[in-house]
């Protein structure tokens, strides 16, 4: 696997793949890989010639200092991962090479209808950062295909909307969120839990499969199906943002009568730690 820091240097790479007609396909990372992470990478593996990675840790998309400060950082043990996986190349710049004039003077992309709902609400300006930065890694890395997980669902449709709203010349994959044995969803944030908080997250995922279940047995009322989770997350231990019934496509409100495609999701805090997670649920 090679490894770059330098845009001219990925940007040399990417020439001579272009040159030999290979197709590329792009993951963009934070580094602290897990198996999510990876099947990312072997998502991508199937839809292009070549794989690239990048590890950067955004600071745009962090709107608590301390949290970016505590990211974990463990770039040795992610490159062992994507070399085994067989990664073709890993792209890791550093602030200078991302902003070199500074992210405060840096130019910001902004996609509407994502910052006032959802994890947009409860972190203010993160979908910017996430904007710009992947706008940033889809012009350097100019692949054929992008793939991102469904477990920041909110996060996939952004980006769904970003590349048709700017006509950038790339496809957009989702990929199945990958899961513990207990159900909790893989993230870079789980290892600080212990094994009891670990219990008491895995009722995240629970009571989103028992929310589904309520919905495709016929339960309409949402207010009372959600009233009740809620409460019931409340009592193992979460302290909630939401959870709430959307619309698959555009995290609009569901219409009970009308809406069949519907994206259940919740996010909330165990002990300190921020999770997400989010199930489909279809009624056609």
């Amino acid at each position: 696997m090679q490894i770059v820091e330098s845009i001219l240097s990925l940007r040399g790479q990417i020439k001579t793949w272009r040159a030999e007609h290979q197709t590329i396909a792009f993951v963009p990372t934070m580094g602290n890989l897990h198996e999510g992470h990876i099947s990312l990478v072997k998502k991508a593996q199937t839809l292009a010639d070549k794989v690239v990675v990048s590890i950067f840790v955004n600071p745009l998309q962090f709107d608590d200092k301390q949290d970016l400060a505590n990211y974990p950082r463990t770039l040795q043990a992610d490159i062992e991962k994507l070399t085994q996986v067989g990664c073709n190349l890993l792209f890791t710049p550093d602030n200078e090479v991302m902003y070199p004039q500074g992210k405060d003077f840096h130019t910001f992309i902004h996609v509407p209808g994502m910052d006032d709902k959802l994890c947009g609400l409860e972190r203010p300006g993160h979908f910017d950062g996430v904007a710009t930065v992947v706008t940033k890694f889809f012009n350097i890395v100019q692949a054929d295909v992008a793939v991102f997980g469904e477990k920041d669902y909110q996060q996939l449709l952004l980006i769904r909307k970003l590349v048709a709203d700017l006509n950038l010349p790339i496809k957009i994959v989702g990929a199945a969120t990958v899961r513990e044995d207990n159900g909790l969803a893989m993230s870079s944030r789980n290892q600080h839990l212990n094994e009891t908080l670990k219990q008491q997250a895995a009722a995240l995922y629970s009571n989103l499969l028992e929310l589904k279940r309520q919905l495709e047995s016929g339960n309409q009322d949402y207010s009372a199906l959600l009233s009740q989770a809620h409460t019931q997350l409340t009592a193992s231990g979460f302290t909630l943002d939401y959870i709430d019934i959307r619309r698959a496509e555009d995290l609009q409100l569901a219409n009970p009568e009308e809406d069949k495609e519907l994206r259940l999701l919740a996010a909330g805090r165990v002990g300190s730690v921020r999770l997400i997670d989010n199930i489909a649920c279809n009624l056609a």
